[in-house]
């Protein structure tokens, strides 16, 4: 079996840039995933990040979860649960403004790391973006400017814990789904595994690995490359033993930017067949995938190739 690709970022200043470009290539065209080491974040900040977030769980949202639970019957279900996942999660907005400081039950200290976690997060994912335009033969920023909209970015991060589960075969963590942002930085649990992408036909496992932080693209990325990278369908698996921490930041669009593929990525012959992906504004998809998220993707994109052509076609005069 093909190895899940992980990649040191270590060097990709200096003589191994070509090879890692490769490595991150190779990785968006055929995984949509890929784990990276070295990357600049520094690992006593990951601890802390760690440490605090299980701490916070265990303090404010185990017991709500487990009450939860007890009052939907979840403990004692006998058929797959395809309504709901087995998970306890809060939210986190950065940018283009941040709620950091409204939310309750988290204590100063907590904020104040988790706001500078999310500033090195931002400037990984701008770094990344960076490395995909080099990748894509598009001018340095692109993706980053592609993303602006009137506001900047929309970046934002969901905290996990997936609870031991007593009926793993019957409820998933999360459902599988593709992700509708741009690019996700994930930073997991590095002992209670979970989290799988659908590739080939079948549920590979996202290797827990100490300190790495786990890279994933999204729909807009397919979009704005007209298919060359794509999304990929991922899940999390329940386990009997041991909550698994999950930290994802999504790193998206800006709520009124216009996502379309990048012209020098659309192939005539694509054109020809009719094969490019929709022009929209991402507010717009996003109000579609919120209703349909655990659905298949390509619906999603073909209707907003209907809107698009409606908006094309403008009013008809019935005069």
């Amino acid at each position: 079996m093909e190895k899940f690709p992980v990649i040191s970022l270590e060097k990709v200043n200096g003589e191994e840039r070509k090879t890692i470009l490769e490595q991150i290539k190779d990785a968006c065209e055929n995984w949509g995933f890929f784990e990276l080491v070295n990357h600049g974040i520094p690992h006593e900040l990951l601890d802390t990040v760690e440490r605090m977030t299980k701490e916070h769980y265990r303090k404010c949202m185990e017991q709500r979860f487990k009450e939860l639970v007890a009052s939907k019957g979840l403990d004692a279900v006998q058929a797959e649960v395809n309504d709901m996942d087995w998970e306890s999660t809060f939210h986190l907005h950065h940018l283009p403004a941040s709620n950091i400081s409204e939310l309750p039950d988290l204590d100063d200290e907590y904020r104040k790391v988790m706001k500078e976690f999310a500033q090195k997060l931002e400037k990984l994912a701008e770094e990344l973006l960076d490395l995909l335009c080099e990748n894509l033969g598009l001018e340095k920023g692109y993706l980053k400017k592609a993303f602006y909209g009137s506001k900047g970015p929309n970046f934002g991060t969901k905290v996990s814990n997936y609870p031991p589960c007593p009926k793993p075969d019957l409820i998933k963590g999360l459902r599988a789904h593709t992700d509708a942002g741009g690019i996700i930085l994930l930073f997991q649990d590095d002992k209670v595994s979970g989290l799988q992408l659908l590739k080939d036909g079948q549920w590979i496992d996202v290797p827990p690995m100490r300190h790495s932080i786990v890279i994933n693209l999204g729909d807009q990325l397919e979009v704005i490359t007209n298919g060359k990278y794509k999304s990929v369908l991922h899940r999390v698996i329940t386990q009997t033993d041991g909550t698994r921490m999950s930290i994802a930041s999504f790193y998206n669009p800006g709520s009124d930017a216009v996502i379309y593929p990048a012209p020098n990525l659309v192939e005539k012959e694509a054109e020809e067949k009719n094969q490019v992906y929709p022009k929209f504004v991402f507010e717009d998809y996003m109000k579609l995938y919120t209703a349909v998220k655990f659905q298949a993707k390509e619906p999603r994109f073909e209707a907003m190739k209907e809107v698009e052509a409606a908006v094309k076609l403008g009013p008809i005069a019935t005069a």
